[in-house]
């Protein structure tokens, strides 16, 4: 299983804003039992954000449909607004 570090970082902001209550050892924790790689995000998934329509307007979302996208890999997710986009296998 993988984990985008997008999605790391956007949990990390949740978490210090009070909107996720997970400190980085518990993240850190589950990262480990759960056997998660973290997926680097790289220059050639921020080039993807370029030809991306706009169905979905949150910057962190969008940057792990264009990874996704990139990488050819699912994301699990229940935001029915990544379905929209062609090609990204949403699983949920």
């Amino acid at each position: 299983m993988e984990l985008s570090t997008v999605s790391l970082a956007e949990i990390a902001i949740k978490a210090a804003v009070g909107k996720l209550r997970l400190s980085a050892a518990t993240v850190h924790q589950a990262i480990q039992d759960l056997d998660i790689r973290i997926l680097p995000y790289a220059a050639e998934h921020a080039f993807e954000l370029f030809g991306l329509p706009l169905h979905h307007g949150d910057p962190f979302d969008r940057q792990i449909i264009a990874q996704a996208l990139s990488e050819q890999i699912p994301i699990v997710t229940p935001d029915e607004k990544f379905g929209l986009y062609q090609g990204l296998k949403v699983v949920w």
